[in-house]
């Protein structure tokens, strides 16, 4: 039990290696997929295990290589970490299953890919230190190119070239940071960064202050927040669908090094204690507006799919930015809600398109839909839920976030809050319009008008796979089953914004585990 934390790690590194060797066409699939199959089950098995030990309130300092935590690698789990775990995990089975329908076989090394990619995001949300924070980052971004540009070309192409040029610059400006707080502070451990940063003297914290801005921006462009959000439309929009589908939570690990870093490292230190969040606040709330009006404006239905992640980040950026209990703990619900439902719209989006044959996920042609009943009921909770509409679990996230907003900002919070639900759910209401009802050719018969018209007859319609649609149900069932046993959940989520609210304690708990061998 002492080495699950460095488990999550480790099984997807050995997997990827596995899937690698049995590469060769000789070996086929099977292999591929089994190996896949086993790794993820047993990352969700150690989920759930450090989940169950982190409910209890302790924090499970694994010191890798038997290194002080000021010195060495750390990683920690504790409620929030053990949280990410399981709903990366959550969402890796559903992604998987919708890959190994027959998307995997046209996309070279994707199991390998995969399978690093859940390393890094596991990495991420374990580790203790923003070096290897950054170690992770690049671990995840490297195998999200080779996700996102396998089997590309054209528009595919082009926008996976964006997000590359994109994340490079980011991890430049990260590492400058880096180099910065270490100048300082002689430590990147997040909880001795606390203790250090307490100690300096006052004409040092302006440049203390000045790298925890440099990491912040780094992680807003992660999480894609005004004005470093204009890569992900694009990028998720021409992402293949599983790849997209686990993109979902990529936004969610910038977010959560924004309140991990926030609330332990600065949060600690009273010079430094909140001094961000105003300006994340306000850039979170024009996000969520500027990403309403893109669900709007939206043509194609994978486009309004990637407004509404975006949307969900920006939601979240208002929830922590507020910094109350109260509010982070609203987050975290909505945050593991907006991560399921979202996916499960981005991999419905692709089973709408290969039904519709040449006219694809598009709003803007009239095409009628082969057996609209399954796609139509399906969209319709995917629907409720992204709006915040009871009884699903987007609305439970929202409510509790309004009720929890402080009374001096309330009006605006409120009003942002729900005008832009209301604007998405405008959007939404219109892609199910247009996408399920309208099936016959408007009273118009202008030219401009008719070649806007694809008739069923011209469509050559692919079948339903049952592992897409199997995907699809599942993560829309996370949602219902996250509203079923909400009372539960909350517990949890307000326990950890408890926990994050006490950095000191965290703190403490950390400096305490000491090497088993040796003390340098």
């Amino acid at each position: 039990m002492s080495h699950l934390p460095v488990l999550p790690i480790l099984i997807p590194l050995f997997a990827a290696a596995l899937a690698l060797f049995f590469e060769h066409r000789r070996f086929g699939m099977a292999p591929q997929r089994a190996v896949a199959w086993v790794s993820m089950a047993a990352m969700l098995a150690v989920s759930l295990l450090l989940a169950a030990e982190a409910a209890s309130g302790r924090i499970h300092v694994y010191l890798v290589g038997d290194w002080p935590a000021r010195l060495g690698i750390a990683l920690m789990v504790d409620r929030l970490s053990a949280l990410m775990l399981v709903v990366g995990q959550l969402l890796g089975v559903a992604c998987l299953l919708h890959a190994c329908a027959g998307w995997d076989r046209r996309a070279p090394h994707f199991h390998a890919f995969f399978q690093f990619q859940m390393m890094g995001l596991n990495g991420a949300f374990l580790t203790g230190d923003v070096f290897n924070l950054f170690v992770f980052f690049e671990v995840l971004l490297i195998a999200s190119y080779g996700l996102m540009l396998s089997g590309g070309r054209g528009e595919r192409m082009r926008a996976g070239l964006h997000y590359v040029a994109f994340n490079v610059a980011a991890s430049t400006l990260f590492l400058i940071a880096l180099g910065l707080l270490y100048g300082l502070l002689g430590t990147l451990n997040m909880a001795e960064i606390a203790v250090r940063v307490a100690q300096l003297p006052a004409q040092d914290l302006a440049l203390v202050q000045a790298a925890a801005g440099l990491l912040l921006v780094v992680f807003c462009a992660k999480a894609a927040v005004l004005p470093l959000y204009f890569w992900l439309p694009q990028t998720y929009t021409h992402a293949p669908a599983a790849v997209a589908g686990l993109f979902a939570v990529m936004t969610k690990v910038g977010l959560y090094a924004v309140l991990r870093v926030g609330t332990l490292s600065f949060g600690a230190a009273g010079a430094l204690d909140g001094f961000a969040w105003p300006a994340l606040l306000v850039l979170g709330g024009v996000t969520l507006l500027l990403a309403a009006l893109g669900v709007l404006a939206s043509r194609r239905l994978r486009s309004l799919a990637a407004y509404l992640v975006l949307g969900s980040a920006s939601t979240l950026f208002i929830a922590f930015a507020l910094a109350t209990a109260g509010t982070i703990s609203a987050g975290l619900y909505y945050l593991a809600h907006s991560t399921f439902a979202g996916a499960a719209l981005f991999l419905l989006a692709d089973l709408i398109r290969r039904r519709r044959g040449a006219a694809g996920d598009r709003k803007d042609v009239i095409a009628a839909l082969p057996d609209r009943t399954l796609p139509g009921v399906l969209f319709l909770v995917a629907a409720v839920s992204l709006a915040g509409l009871p009884p699903l679990s987007g609305f439970i996230g929202k409510l509790l976030l309004l009720q929890a907003v402080p009374a001096a900002s309330t009006g605006w919070v409120w009003a942002l809050v729900l005008g832009s639900s209301l604007l998405m759910l405008v959007g939404l209401a219109r892609a199910g319009t247009r996408l399920f009802w309208r099936v016959e050719p408007w009273p118009d018969t202008s030219p401009e008008r008719l070649a806007r018209y694809t008739p069923a007859t011209a469509m050559k319609v692919a079948p339903v796979r049952p592992l897409e649609a199997a995907a699809t149900v599942l993560l829309l069932g996370y949602g219902i089953t996250m509203s079923i046993a909400a009372a539960p959940l909350l517990d949890y989520t307000r326990a950890a914004a408890a926990q994050l609210q006490s950095p000191a304690s965290y703190v403490e708990q950390v400096r305490a585990a000491a090497p088993t061998l040796r003390e340098p």
